[in-house]
C-alpha cells in the first residue's frame, strides 16, 4: 500500500474523522455526568493531578501540542471555574505553579472512570502488539513532519 501513496487520499480526513469522534464520545460522557467541561480543559486538568505538587504551566505547555498563549486561556477558565488554582513556586517568581481546588478533584474522580471506560472502548478487539506499531507508525508519520 505504501508504494500507492499518491493514491491514497484523505489520511488526514481519516485521521480527522477519528478524532472526532473520540471528542464526541467523551463529550457525551461529560454532558451526561452534568460536568460542562472541554477537551482541552479535561487534559489539563488531569496533567495537573498527574504531576502532582510539581505541576507547573511551563510543564503544562512543554507537553501538550498547543501553543502558550491556548493554555493559558484553558487555565485561565479552569481557574475562573475554581477547579484549580495558579500560584508561584517559593523561591521562583518565574514560574506558576497550579493545583487543583477540592471542587477540581471532584471533577476529576466523577469523570476519570468515563475516560477510562472510553480508553477501553478505543482499543476493543484491538491486538496489544497492534496498537504498539499503530502508536509506532503515528510517531514516525509525525517526526517526518518535524524532519521537513
Amino acid at each position: 500500500m505504501l508504494n500507492r501513496i499518491d493514491e491514497i487520499q484523505g489520511m488526514g480526513l481519516h485521521l480527522d474523522l477519528v478524532l472526532r469522534k473520540i471528542q464526541k464520545a467523551y463529550l457525551l460522557a461529560f454532558d451526561a455526568l452534568g460536568v460542562d467541561i472541554t477537551i482541552e480543559q479535561w487534559v489539563i486538568l488531569y496533567q495537573i493531578h498527574q504531576l502532582g505538587k510539581k505541576a507547573s504551566q511551563r510543564d503544562i505547555v512543554k507537553s501538550n501540542f498547543r501553543n502558550r498563549a491556548t493554555i493559558s486561556r484553558v487555565i485561565g477558565g479552569l481557574e475562573r471555574k475554581g477547579w484549580i488554582t495558579k500560584t508561584r513556586f517559593e523561591g521562583d517568581q518565574k514560574r506558576f505553579k497550579l493545583a487543583l481546588t477540592p471542587d477540581g478533584q471532584h471533577i476529576l474522580d466523577l469523570t476519570l472512570p468515563s475516560a477510562i471506560q472510553l480508553r477501553k472502548i478505543a482499543v476493543k478487539n484491538i491486538n496489544p502488539s497492534e496498537f504498539e506499531i499503530f502508536l509506532k507508525v503515528l510517531d514516525q508519520m509525525g517526526d517526518n513532519y518535524e524532519e521537513s
